[in-house]
């Protein structure tokens, strides 16, 4: 009778093991399934609607792109350069720290596509923005197979503005670097030099005058 009821016992509490884990999977499957489904943005929507959006929720390649001349703009606006001396550093977690110039950065593969930005309450637009990706360059200079994130950092002194994302974020290009936005060099006030696209994330996640990249462990 004892070895039984263990038997039993031991079959009931596979059962619930195998119940728990099923739900486990399924509550996985249902969160993975969420992330992927977006709410795709018909062609003409008023830019003035997507103001209180999540960009991450926003499946917008239907979304043509909004004139430069349309774009709104917060944060610092004046950060000026020199760049016959200003270089983008990359540091960190990187077997060849490098610091590049601004026409050793034009000369790369470029990368180009639209991208939106929302400040929420403020504006939305949905900008065509050049440049190059971030991945490729970390790729040429050893970045550290153990790397978790990738730190943006931009203007200078008590202004200065900091970001990291996920390495898998960087690595799939969902964030680059832009020069260029609209077909146009990227204006002063949007982030001359250099701006930080982050596709899938709301304005204050954006980088402007992006001037150093750190990998971190």
């Amino acid at each position: 009778m004892t070895t039984r009821r263990r038997l039993l016992q031991r079959f009931y509490s596979l059962c619930a093991l195998s119940l728990v884990s099923g739900w486990q999977f399924l509550g996985g499957m249902g969160a993975a399934f969420a992330r992927t489904v977006k709410r795709i943005v018909e062609a003409g929507t008023p830019m003035s609607r997507l103001q209180h959006e999540d960009p991450a929720e926003l499946d917008t390649s239907k979304l043509g792109t909004t004139p430069l001349s349309e774009f709104d703009v917060m944060g610092e606006t004046t950060h000026s350069v020199d760049l016959k001396s200003w270089r983008l550093q990359i540091a960190g977690a990187v077997a060849l720290p490098a610091e590049l110039s601004y026409e050793q950065l034009l000369s790369r593969p470029v990368l180009e596509r639209n991208a939106l930005l929302i400040c929420p309450g403020f504006f939305a637009y949905n900008g065509l923005w050049k440049g190059f990706s971030v991945a490729d360059l970390l790729t040429e200079l050893g970045a550290d197979p153990q790397a978790t994130q990738v730190e943006f950092s931009g203007s200078e002194g008590l202004r200065r503005k900091k970001r990291r994302y996920k390495i898998a974020e960087v690595l799939s290009d969902q964030i680059y670097i832009a020069y260029g936005v609209n077909g146009q060099p990227l204006p002063q006030r949007h982030g001359y030099p250099l701006r930080l696209v982050a596709e899938g994330h709301k304005g204050r996640k954006w980088v402007k005058y992006v001037n150093r990249i750190t990998v971190k462990v």
